[in-house]
């Protein structure tokens, strides 16, 4: 058996666990804190349109799921899209500082970006001392 062989060998046999690793973190996300204390988690989306993403927030189960459902049934004949692919996605915030239900979404060139403001209560205060 030659290099090649093994190589190719190794690919089909393994191929489950390489599919696993190549859809696991889809889509990319990036979560960071802006300089106003509010949660953003900006998802990189190319293909959709915005009629195919969902946002679902449960403030009782203090949880923000992003998820698209591509149907690719109503697309017509089938094209082959980069990255274009259903998903579900479920953040909870555990800490309980958000406020939920003021939420906002915004995408634009297939970048999602999704901003929770922290809860009132939360943020930082400074006072005056007499």
């Amino acid at each position: 058996m030659n290099v090649v062989d093994g190589l190719f060998d190794s690919f089909f046999v393994d191929f489950p666990r390489h599919l696993k690793q190549t859809t696991q973190g889809y889509p990319v996300a990036d979560i960071y804190s802006d300089d106003d204390g509010n949660t953003v988690m900006e998802f990189a989306l190319a293909g959709f349109s915005r009629e195919e993403l969902n946002i679902d927030i449960k403030p009782d189960k203090r949880s923000i799921t992003v998820s698209a459902n591509t149907n690719t049934e109503d697309d017509g004949p089938v094209q082959r899209r980069i990255a274009r692919r259903s998903f579900t996605k479920t953040y909870t915030n555990y800490d309980n500082n958000l406020d939920l239900t003021n939420t906002s979404a915004h995408y634009e060139n297939g970048l999602l970006t999704v901003t929770v403001p922290q809860r009132a209560e939360m943020q930082p205060l400074s006072i005056s001392i007499s």
